[in-house]
């Protein structure tokens, strides 16, 4: 499928194809609704001053986590995220849309099936959560191209610029997409409330225009005129005040940048750098743009990891709960309104989505793991911070101070940064200020508050604070009406019930505390010891000191109840949202927060409604629970947990306890050794006799790409020829001299990259790989050659992706794929003559259903082989366990009949066994036709390949698929391939459908 000049003409139709969307909305025309005046009469929804944004006239804290669709396409467990994050106090998800899955071919916009919008939208609008839209064009994400697809390396014109044929390029996706976005917007009765219209355009190079200012015009025009009235925000990848607000024409509304403060050394976990943590954000702020809130619309919620890399539980680990107690405290010192962590879930690369530094899994050390558990710690830690922020309205209208070390803490060891309240809530931030330091140090603190200022502890003992770890002192802090004059004991969370209010308090284990409540009445422990409570009444208030013990109890001071908890205990609390109509707990603001209970349940509690005289819960258990209840509604008589009525009892304090049975079901899973499996040559192209006259020539005596000029007769530019994924075959002819002995050649495919020759079925020799390279030239000695005798040399190369487009004017997404460069020794380079291929049809890609990456140039590939039910009755049966003697690829499918129990979450992993240094070989495993993993033995690092629900038919046939490509003489096997399994967790959740997955059928024109 040879590409000519007649390419424009797919670009000219994908921008009609843009100009032609019409949209409307609220009764306004797409030129109205580029009228800032007319567009602002639909702005009641969503406002803003200096301190935060306010929602239908609510001032409110965005606290939001990344997470992408795409890296997730099944639907309920797009919804099964958005619990999990609304179970964490967040309010909001943020998302980006990758342009090359729905946009394959220029002006061929599909974002049907798996790559629809509408039910991730919906699914956060069922959980309750906000959604910040961040469509691109450009998105960077380490995805392949940063989100751009690959004809992009066609456009004769610097991406990211002003120049015509890049913005014409972008015009029919972001019609498309910006207009989805438009109707699912709050105005309409949506979850979106903000639009990124580009993303960390912060830095250039190579003499463009920068920023300029008629180029974000431009992109900000496109989504105005798509029907987009929300407020724009943006994402400077650094704190330097691009577009803010004020900057002229390309100015968003609201300014924003991201930061990743401790960097991406997942292999040095425990290493804090000195000078990393962020002191000036607040300072910039001001700054740079004081009119708007404090926005980080990217904070480091993980890493990356590198092929080669040492895992990401390794990223986990650095990114861990202390990290998350330091730095995210530390930007609550600066009042960030707006935060999004990135990520919050991470997902899977399936189907060549990845850029070529990183490898299938993106779990990025995320919160809730890639397998969608959420047994890290950071994710309770994250939910004592997050509940907390959901419960502290005057945060957003204190007015934070500068760092200090006097005046506050009674040592210079520690740092406190203020945010004053006037008597309506102060907060007080407390770290070390070697911000890095392991060291425990005790401490007093004098903080200003309504009862004057007051040095505390004041009932004796010190304070304590532990190696890398932060606090937040609370004073003046209203409790429904209540005021706590001063805690140092952190706040997890407080309610105001029917007949009383409930506090939980949390500290680390073995600390002291202490807590002034303006109360004249006495102190009773109404729960637990009373050993190590001590109280005093010092005028109107009444002081309570403890120390943090593994044993909840409860304190009472006129109707506030106090539950006094060690950090540990209190992982175990959660706040769902009690639904006001039906079922889904809605959108948080202060009155649905103030309706919440308070539960103590374990794993996971996900909603809370009620229905006549019952309260119903819904909630995940990975052993047997207690469950808790603190709150119950008056008006509840009956408890259903998971819609089975559950017997409880009362106590004195009025907490309702029910107990829930786990019993691990009995997970049979079969053996992958003992599968059918049978195995296709998937190589055939390496003989001499293989027919190779439907392959695209590649013979364009030039190149579309403007990254890097020829060095060869015609291009070998897979791009240029419509391949932008996958593995890469070339066949190169030619008739002998008998003269050749060598043969050069520079392939490039991306970091880790790696390709094998042959001439004429003789193996001549292969580039394994290195994390460090994304090309790599190879001299191979020729066998004997015979003069007049025809030849063919064919060339596989595995392309990992395509770079991402960072720096405008750079264009690394422009590096090509394909063969740089080549020489047969004695012999002009236009000797050979090239033929190439890649995904059967390149950008008329034939999966419409998987979509334009997800498969590459193999035999069986091409063929389809790798979707359910190939024709592979006459194959030979053999496994990839017993693999290949030689150099080659192979083609393995089986079928796996799977029967897991009903109510039950069980992550499945792919496991490949990798315990001694085998010869050098990749895979590629596919399930029901999906591409779920790409395994390189001597890179590594990933050897386990979690493969969610919904692409795995857990009660049902699967189809396996695996191309084990032995890359030297010794060929490859599979040294081991297990499916194993993770606690089973009695699950909420409900049933997850299976997405499409279309059955093999014969392709037409297929070669």
């Amino acid at each position: 499928m040879k590409l000519s000049p007649a390419y424009g003409v797919a670009l000219l139709a994908a921008q009609a194809a843009g100009a032609a969307i019409k949209h409307r909305l609220n009764g306004l025309t797409l030129t109205e609704h580029s009228d800032p005046v007319k567009r602002d009469l639909l702005q009641e929804y969503i406002t803003w001053d200096d301190k935060s944004l306010f929602i239908k006239g609510e001032r409110i804290m965005i606290f939001s986590g990344e997470f992408h669709p795409y890296r997730l396409p099944v639907r309920e467990l797009q919804l099964d995220i958005f619990q999990k994050v609304k179970a964490l106090g967040f309010n909001c998800v943020s998302f980006y849309v990758d342009w090359a899955l729905v946009e394959g071919k220029p002006g061929e916009y599909r974002a049907d099936g798996i790559f629809d919008l509408e039910p991730f939208f919906d699914a956060a609008s069922e959980a309750g959560i906000y959604l910040l839209a961040r469509p691109g064009p450009y998105i960077n994400a380490e995805s392949s191209g940063g989100g751009f697809p690959g004809w992009l390396q066609r456009v004769n014109g610097t991406l990211r610029t002003s120049a015509k044929s890049y913005l014409d390029a972008t015009d029919n996706y972001v019609a498309n997409t910006a207009a989805t976005i438009a109707k699912y917007q709050i105005t309409n009765g949506g979850p979106i409330i903000l639009y990124q219209p580009e993303n960390e355009y912060t830095s250039s190079c190579c003499g463009v225009e920068f920023p300029n200012a008629d180029y974000m015009q431009y992109v900000e025009d496109q989504a105005r005129n798509a029907g987009v009235v929300i407020p724009l925000i943006n994402n400077d990848a650094s704190p330097d005040g691009n577009n803010a607000p004020g900057t002229g024409k390309g100015a968003v509304n609201i300014y924003g940048h991201d930061s990743y403060p401790l960097g991406f050394d997942c292999a040095n976990p425990t290493v804090w750098p000195s000078g990393d943590l962020p002191t000036d954000f607040r300072t910039l702020h001001l700054e740079q743009s004081p009119t708007t809130p404090y926005s980080i619309v990217e904070f480091q919620g993980g890493s990356y990891d590198p092929w080669g890399g040492p895992g990401f539980a390794a990223c986990a680990d650095l990114l861990n709960e202390e990290f998350e107690r330091v730095f995210y405290k530390n930007d609550f010192s600066f009042q960030v309104a707006i935060m999004n962590l990135y990520m919050i879930f991470g997902g899977t690369n399936w189907g060549n989505v990845g850029y070529p530094e990183g490898y299938t899994s993106y779990d990025y050390g995320s919160a809730i793991t890639e397998s969608r558990n959420i047994t890290r710690t950071k994710y309770s830690e994250l939910k004592l911070i997050g509940n907390f922020m959901k419960v502290s309205p005057s945060y957003l209208t204190a007015s934070p101070g500068s760092l200090t070390t006097s005046g506050y803490a009674d040592t210079a060891d520690l740092t406190v940064t203020p945010l004053l309240g006037n008597g309506t809530g102060s907060y007080f931030v407390i770290r070390h200020s070697d911000y890095s330091s392991e060291d425990s140090t005790s401490y007093t603190i004098t903080l200003p508050t309504s009862a004057g200022t007051l040095t505390i502890p004041q009932l004796g003992g010190t304070l304590t604070l532990n190696g890398r770890d932060s606090k937040i002192h609370v004073a003046d802090y209203n409790v429904s009406g209540t005021k706590i004059i001063y805690s140092t004991a952190e706040v997890f969370t407080w309610k105001k019930f029917t007949d009383s209010k409930v506090l939980v308090l949390y500290g680390g284990s073995g600390e002291h505390h202490e807590l002034s409540i303006a109360s004249r009445s006495n102190v009773t422990v109404v729960e637990g010891s009373e050993s190590g409570i001590t109280s005093k009444q010092t005028g109107s208030s009444v002081v309570v000191g403890w120390d943090v013990s593994a044993t909840r109890r409860i304190i009472q001071v006129g109707d506030l109840k106090v539950l006094l908890l060690d950090r540990e205990s209190a992982y175990n609390y959660w706040v769902p949202q009690l639904a006001t109509d039906g079922t889904s707990p809605g959108f948080s603001s202060q009155e649905t927060v103030a309706s919440s209970i308070i539960v103590n349940a374990g794993y996971l509690v996900r909603t809370a409604y009620l229905k006549d005289d019952g309260l119903y819960l819904t909630a995940d258990f990975n052993a047997t629970t207690t469950v808790e209840i603190f709150g119950a509604p008056s008006t509840a008589q009956s408890l259903y947990i998971n819609g089975d009525k559950t017997t409880y009892t009362i106590d004195k304090n009025g907490i309702w306890t029910a107990e829930v049975k786990y019993s691990a079901p009995d997970i049979s899973i079969p053996s992958l050794e003992s599968l059918e499996w049978k195995y296709l040559d998937t190589l055939p192209e390496i003989q001499s006799s293989y027919d190779d006259s439907l392959w695209p020539a590649a013979d364009l005596a030039h190149t579309w790409n403007t990254f890097r000029a020829l060095d060869t007769p015609t291009s070998l530019y897979s791009s240029d020829y419509g391949f932008h994924t996958g593995y890469l075959l070339y066949r190169g002819h030619f008739v002998a001299t008998g003269n050749e002995s060598t043969f050069f050649v520079d392939p490039q495919g991306g970091s880790a990259f790696g390709f094998s020759a042959w001439l004429n079925g003789t193996y001549l020799g292969s580039w394994t790989g290195l994390a460090e390279n994304s090309d790599y030239n190879a001299t191979f000695t020729l066998p004997s050659i015979q003069a007049g005798k025809s030849y063919v040399i064919t060339i596989v190369i595995d392309n990992l992706g395509l770079e991402e487009n960072w720096t405008v004017g750079e264009e690394l997404m422009k590096t090509p794929r394909g063969i740089l460069n080549y020489q047969l020794s004695g012999r002009s380079d236009s000797a050979i003559s090239w033929k190439l291929t890649g995904n059967l049809g390149g950008e008329d890609y034939e999966d419409k259903v998987r979509g334009p990456l997800n498969e590459g140039g193999l035999y069986a590939e091409r063929q389809g082989f790798h979707q359910p039910e190939p024709p592979s009755q006459d194959w030979k049966s053999s496994s990839p366990l017993d693999g290949l003697s030689e150099p080659g690829i192979g083609f393995y499918s089986a079928q796996l009949d799977l029967e897991l129990p009903t109510g039950w979450d069980v992550p499945l992993y792919f496991n490949i066994g990798n315990s001694t240094t085998p010869s050098p070989y990749r895979v590629q495993l596919y399930v029901n036709g999906y591409q779920y993993g790409k395994y390189i033995s001597n890179v590594g690092p990933q050897v386990s390949f979690p493969v969610p629900e919904g692409i795995l038919n857990y009660r049902g046939t699967n189809w396996l698929a695996v191309s084990l490509w032995a890359l030297d003489e010794g060929g490859a096997k599979l040294e081991s391939f297990e499916l194993t399994h993770t606690t089973p967790v009695l699950t909420a959740l409900g049933t997850v459908a299976s997405v499409d997955q279309p059955k093999w059928t014969a392709r037409e024109g297929a070669y």
